[in-house]
């Protein structure tokens, strides 16, 4: 198992090139990573003390409301806007209106800027999440029992919105804590910071791509219009070398999932890094890298001849060599960078990321079960006025043969593969998460780290015998009872009060073992 290399993986500059601000909810709201919390500012000594003091005080009543509200419908539209890309500036096409069949009630949809749980609203049924949170907003028993369905099936099953990886990360901090909000909101609240975050991350996006609205008539139109999106993002790393705001599908243990990659990049965050993680493993595995790899320094310079030896092309005419660098993007109401176990879930996200970027780059994702899970037929031809307009020479996104070659889901999803192929080559196992600062998004710093694929695999395996109900949610723990401090669960989690019993318990049993050695 490789060990990823952190130690030399921090800057602290005051521009980046790099990512869109995907929001955290800060410190005074429910944190849905940690990366406000850094357990090294914080008194672990006196933690059990208060974790006892916080339950003598505690009633055995629902939990408190998040302290967060719910979704603006209005400020959710976005003003009629979803995104499509074009070139230089690249376009993203937004959903501008929908007209629903007659068992959907109309409504518009738009481009969301917390992707993994919001951008799919124009191809998912109403009524979902929103509708069902208060039937179970008092059902906060976090045991599975023959009478109880698993969370999989009590949150993400059709027509509830598929897995995102919003979804297998979150429980990275706290599983607990994600399962009482999806059991109270059947979903994760936007903040207010969140929503401050969300148009930081469209004035970034908007630096990469040109957001024009796009009629579509129906749910094989709004599936279309993000696959073009993703087509054109692909596009869009090719001709400029990133691009922001990448749509990804897979399925991980037999369940699809979605994710959006705040930025790609064909530029190496640190190339010293980078070249230090290749000799470490080449040192592993006995002096050879793995078939295919190139060192970095070939890489680089096949990277330097291709640009030299191309005046025409795109930045890219690029090999198969070429390599991708995947970074995301944190805000953060204090200006510092978070330590230890409060990185962890944002280490997870991208290894997801990576994962799930190198299955589409082999074609490896079985498109139909990903259509299947939408109720989307894939042969299912897109309406005359959709095609038109993404044809249109305004937009200049396809000329209008392409459009027509490719008339429906399965055509398009074919198109995605090819750009995938023509613009993803080797993916770099160099992930770097970026952090700024909520009020201005000014760079706090970046931190480095390495894709390993058997702490992924591993921790996908966990976090989904807990989706499917193998096993209870689990909480924290005692090392990191830090976190119950901002959970607005805290007094009425069945998990701390367990873990406050048995520190209880060793505590007594300690000191009646003291007081007999004493006599």
């Amino acid at each position: 198992m490789t060990t990823p290399i952190a130690g030399n993986g921090s800057t602290l500059d005051g521009k980046s090139d790099y990512g869109s601000d995907f929001d955290l909810q800060s410190l005074a709201t429910l944190s849905d990573y940690g990366s406000e919390i850094d357990p090294d500012d914080l008194d672990e000594t006196t933690l059990v003390g208060d974790l006892l003091t916080q339950l003598a005080a505690a009633a055995a009543t629902a939990p408190k409301a998040a302290a967060c509200s719910g979704v603006d419908v209005a400020e959710s539209a976005e003003h009629g806007n979803v995104a499509i890309h074009r070139s230089p500036t690249a376009v993203r096409f937004a959903n501008a209106t929908m007209q629903s069949s007659p068992a959907r009630a109309a409504r518009g949809a738009s481009v969301e800027f917390e992707y993994d749980s919001r951008s799919r609203q124009s191809t998912e049924p109403p009524g979902d999440e929103a509708t069902s949170a208060p039937a179970e907003a008092n059902t906060l028993n976090a045991t599975t029992d023959s009478n109880e369905k698993p969370p999989l099936e009590r949150f993400r099953t059709k027509p509830r919105k598929p897995l995102s990886v919003t979804d297998l990360v979150s429980p990275a901090w706290c599983e607990l804590q994600y399962f009482y909000t999806l059991s109270k909101f059947g979903r994760k609240m936007r903040t207010k910071a969140m929503r401050t975050g969300s148009k930081i991350h469209r004035t970034l996006e908007e630096e990469v791509h040109k957001i024009v609205p796009v009629q579509v008539k129906s749910k094989v139109d709004g599936f279309g219009l993000r696959l073009w999106n993703t087509i054109q993002g692909l596009r869009t790393l090719r001709e400029t070398g990133m691009t922001r705001e990448l749509e990804i599908w897979g399925v991980l243990e037999g369940q699809v999932i979605i994710g959006i990659i705040d930025e790609l990049s064909y530029t190496s965050p640190d190339p010293e890094y980078e070249e230090q993680l290749e000799q470490t493993r080449t040192r592993a595995t006995g002096g050879t890298l793995p078939l295919g790899q190139l060192g970095i320094k070939q890489a680089f310079a096949n990277a330097a001849a291709s640009e030299s030896n191309s005046a025409s092309a795109w930045v890219g005419s690029l090999t198969p060599d070429h390599t991708v660098y995947l970074s995301d993007v944190k805000t953060r109401g204090v200006r510092s960078i978070p330590t230890g176990v409060s990185l962890r879930p944002t280490w997870m996200q991208l290894m997801l990321y990576r994962k799930l970027l190198e299955s589409l780059s082999l074609n490896t994702v079985d498109a139909e079960t990903v259509f299947a899970r939408y109720d989307l037929e894939p042969l299912e031809p897109f309406s005359e006025g959709f095609m038109q307009e993404i044809g249109s020479s305004r937009y200049n996104v396809a000329d209008s043969d392409e459009v027509s070659q490719h008339p429906n889901l399965l055509a398009l999803w074919s198109l995605m593969m090819t750009e995938f192929r023509a613009s993803v080559g080797t993916i770099s196992d160099v992930l770097r998460a970026e952090f700024r600062f909520s009020r201005t998004g000014d760079l706090i710093g970046s931190k480095l780290n390495s894709y390993d694929p058997s702490i992924v695999d591993a921790y996908v395996q966990s976090e989904m015998s807990w989706w499917k109900g193998s096993r209870e949610a689990k909480g924290v723990d005692i090392e990191e009872a830090f976190k119950c401090r901002i959970c607005d669960f805290a007094e009425d989690c069945t998990w701390r009060k367990t873990k406050v019993e048995e520190a209880t318990e060793k505590y007594r049993l300690r000191s009646g073992k003291r007081r007999k050695s004493a006599v």
